[in-house]
């Protein structure tokens, strides 16, 4: 048997350089497709958006031409009769437009936040499979980026690139038909605009700021990673004197985002001036086109104000178009880092069949052979063994022998290559992940601890535990005296990772948490390495008993200190 050290990064990232690994592509589908794809079953929320933002749009073209009419239909006559319709369409169309106004934002905002959701749950639900073996590439900041800026991200995606441009081409015809109803010519002269506003400028938007849009979107997550790394590796920087290196990175991929932002808004600027330019030519130049209609009798002069305020007004829902195609790159570029990660395909799959259900709780390994990743030397070289269900096993060897390899490919993080791995009687591939996992309680080297209570990172492992069973659980792991010493108890507040405990705390809340579980097998891997040698002994002789009738693993590179077991596998 031979076995190889294969050392495991459990850190966020390195402290001084990092270099991430490609990741594994899915089939090439295009982003906008899968984007809309995942708004699906929301068409029907955005839908109602759009028609109430035409809606709103539409009431705010009948206000602007009634208003004009009846200004200009005031000064050419006193009679009420002649000025109630006029008065009424007024009325009707205020209070319709605040009325719709209202609607549009509370539908259209309601739908995002729902399309949000969706998405956060959607993402982790793609990403939890991926754990932790495609995860450790990745820098944690760079995964908190992901599901948290650029999935937010998206939220302008879905309120400002899909409703307004729908509703615009409503808008459109509806001013158009209304223009053409007097003169063809007016009706085609305000199309030539909305469409050199509307289509043009935003095409001319989306072209310059391409790649402003997508490096802001990477350059932000950089940096977002870098904060996290420094915020949470800062102890070690100040200890070797790195902290001013990685102050001087965020404050350069910091003046790097604000230069990307500056020139996004520098083109929303121009595009917005452009738009507001535009809207004016075009109701300069339906006057133009309306003076010789009316002086000539073809258009009653009643009706002259009416045209360039109903153009203008026809404006207020192609302006946001420019922004909307800005808002689609940015969208896109998000969009392309979420399915990018995604997409990488799983180390690990479960079966299409059910899980077996074994009777027994043993572990055996025949002739296990398995490598990180291709090129790389053998972790584990025909390692052999049989753990019967109910007996203790103890695998020690120094660090980096591949002692947690064994514990990584018991919990289906990896998948073995060669060989046999059986778990009560069955190949360990027929189970579902979830299921063979279920069978084993584990207090690894690492265990997370949740910036919460006490009590909440022990209900972690079992919701339904009693104050009873939390007590048992704390006593077997010789933390129940510290606990009750602290004023708050179980309800004691530990930190982020459980910083505000001792390393030797930590892992006894950990034993504590496993044992909570009640799992037939229990796996223990340098669960003592932080105690001193009195608890230790104590802690040992406590889970002397607790271990009867289980199947235990434990991992460790002292022999000394090992409790009493059936089989020493020296790796």
């Amino acid at each position: 048997m031979h076995v190889h050290a294969h050392p495991i990064n459990y850190s966020l990232s390195a402290f001084i350089r990092f270099h991430p690994r490609p990741i594994p592509k899915g089939p090439p589908v295009n982003t906008l497709t899968r984007l809309l794809k995942l708004v699906a079953p929301f068409r029907w929320w955005v839908l109602l958006a759009v028609l109430l933002s035409f809606a709103t749009v539409g009431s705010s073209v009948g206000l602007m031409a009634m208003s004009a009419y009846l200004i200009s239909k005031a000064a050419l006559t006193s009679e009420q009769a002649d000025l109630a319709l006029a008065i009424t369409g007024v009325r009707f169309f205020a209070l319709a437009r605040a009325a719709f106004r209202y609607a549009e934002r509370f539908i259209s905002h309601t739908a995002t936040f729902r399309i949000l959701t969706h998405l956060r749950t959607w993402f982790y639900t793609a990403v939890e499979p991926l754990a932790p073996a495609r995860l450790q590439q990745f820098r944690g900041g760079d995964l908190l980026a992901r599901i948290m800026a650029d999935i937010e991200t998206l939220e302008n995606f879905y309120i400002r690139v899909l409703v307004p441009p729908l509703a615009a081409a409503l808008v459109t015809l509806f001013a158009t038909l209304i223009l053409g109803s007097f003169n063809i010519w007016l009706g085609l002269a305000l199309l030539g605009f909305l469409l050199l506003t509307g289509l043009l400028l935003p095409l001319v938007t989306r072209w310059l700021s391409r790649q402003p849009a997508a490096q802001s979107v990477s350059t932000r997550a950089e940096l977002n990673a870098t904060l996290v790394d420094t915020v949470q590796g800062i102890a070690d920087l100040l200890s070797f004197g790195q902290d001013r290196q990685y102050q001087a990175r965020a404050a350069r991929l910091s003046h790097k985002l604000n230069q990307l932002q500056e020139r996004l808004a520098m083109i929303r600027g121009l595009s917005s001036g452009l738009a507001t330019l535009f809207t004016s030519l075009a109701a300069l130049t339906v006057l133009w086109l309306a003076i010789p209609l009316v002086t000539g009798g073809q258009i009653d002069g009643v009706f002259l104000a009416l045209l360039p305020l109903t153009a203008i007004a026809s404006f207020e829902a192609v302006q946001p178009l420019s922004h909307s195609l800005q808002y689609l790159e940015s969208g896109q570029a998000a969009g392309k880092r979420l399915f990018e990660l995604i997409d990488a395909p799983p180390a690990v799959t479960d079966p299409v069949r059910e899980s077996p259900r074994p009777s027994t709780s043993s572990i055996e390994l025949c002739d296990v052979r398995f490598r990180y990743a291709p090129g790389e030397p053998l972790a584990l070289d025909k390692l052999s063994f049989h753990l019967p269900s109910g007996g203790r096993l103890a695998l020690v060897g120094p660090s980096g022998s591949g002692k947690t390899t064994v514990l990584n490919l018991l919990l289906r993080f990896w998948d073995y290559g060669e060989g046999q791995i059986r778990l009560g009687g069955y190949e360990l591939r027929d189970y579902h992940a979830g299921d063979s996992r279920r069978m084993m309680a584990v207090v690894s080297q690492h265990t997370h601890l949740f910036n919460s209570t006490i009590r909440d990172n022990l209900y972690l492992a079992n919701p339904d535990a009693s104050e009873a069973d939390l007590d048992r659980a704390c006593r077997i792991a010789q933390i129940y005296p510290f606990i009750q010493d602290l004023a708050l108890g179980y309800d004691t507040l530990i930190g982020e990772n459980g910083l505000l405990l001792s390393g030797g705390e930590r892992q006894r809340l950990a034993i504590a948490r496993a044992i909570l579980k009640d799992a037939p097998i229990l796996i223990l891997d340098e669960a003592t390495a932080n105690l001193d040698s009195v608890t230790e002994r104590k802690l040992w002789a406590a889970l002397d008993d607790y271990m009867n009738g289980r199947t235990a693993l434990i991992i460790s590179h002292r022999t000394a200190v090992l409790p009493p077991v059936d089989q020493i596998i020296q790796l």
